[in-house]
């Protein structure tokens, strides 16, 4: 078996990986992928058809380069069942709180609950193609993947078309007890399942993958806790609809990069 290791410097995010194994999906040669996001690195064992392989890493403009090949006896093994258990436990946490946060969002007029819960959206979708990739056809995971993505899509433009009726209308101050409350519930699920990812240890790709991705839930869930405080503060709800601006960027920016996946 074949081993190549290829220096991909735009790949930081499970996006990036996910792209990357729809685009080397037909290539019948490959036998596994290991990504190494933290280093940009991702490593092929394969058997012959190493120049099909690198034209098609080449062709995602990710700015990849041939780092080394070689002959390996190294085995390579599937994702255990543990890891695609604790997978579908972040993929169920993440999409539990999309419904609480879209439902309470509007409930409380918090844009920037409503923009967290397509972000808890997004990361649902992303894992479950992570986890859908090892079956189903390569047509149906496309399908799926551009339906995402226009979805996501579809919604972030009306929530930015929502964020600017309301800067330019009345001042509607939403619930800042509630923005507060459940940000924090999400912490507290985000917070967890970047404790058990992190305690698993794996070296797999997609569980490093979403250690990255909870981490960074785990920010944006500090900033509309941040935002709610300033909404009392400053008795205004200008920041709940910056940090609800700010959101529905990110979802646009994953919204896009899942619909590569479908080409």
């Amino acid at each position: 078996m074949d081993k190549t290791v290829f220096e991909i410097t735009k790949m930081d995010c499970p996006s990036e990986e996910n792209l990357i194994r729809m685009k080397l999906s037909d290539i019948e040669s490959i036998q596994n992928l290991d990504f190494d996001l933290g280093n940009r690195k991702l490593t092929v064992y394969h058997v012959g058809q190493l120049n099909e392989i690198e034209t098609a890493i080449h062709q995602l403009n990710l700015n990849s380069k041939l780092m080394e090949t070689g002959q390996t006896d190294q085995m390579v093994s599937s994702e255990s069942s543990n890891q695609r258990r604790l997978l579908w436990t972040v993929l169920l946490i993440n999409f539990g709180f999309f419904v609480i946060e879209i439902t309470t969002g509007f409930v409380s007029r918090s844009m920037g609950l409503v923009a967290d819960s397509l972000d808890m959206l997004a990361d649902s979708i992303v894992y479950g193609l992570s986890l859908f990739v090892v079956g189903g056809t390569i047509a149906l995971k496309k399908r799926i993947a551009k339906a995402s993505g226009y979805f996501q899509i579809f919604l972030a433009v009306l929530g930015f078309i929502e964020v600017i009726r309301r800067f330019l209308g009345m001042e509607t101050l939403p619930d800042f007890e509630t923005m507060i409350i459940v940000s924090a519930l999400a912490l507290v699920g985000n917070s967890i399942c970047l404790y058990l990812l992190q305690r698993s240890r794996s070296q797999e790709a997609h569980m490093k993958a979403s250690m990255i991705f909870t981490s960074n839930d785990v920010i944006i869930n500090i900033g509309v806790i941040t935002a709610g405080v300033l909404v009392h503060l400053l008795d205004s709800n200008k920041p709940d609809l910056i940090i609800g601006a700010i959101v529905f960027v990110l979802v646009i920016q994953g919204a896009y990069r899942i619909l590569k996946l479908g080409k």
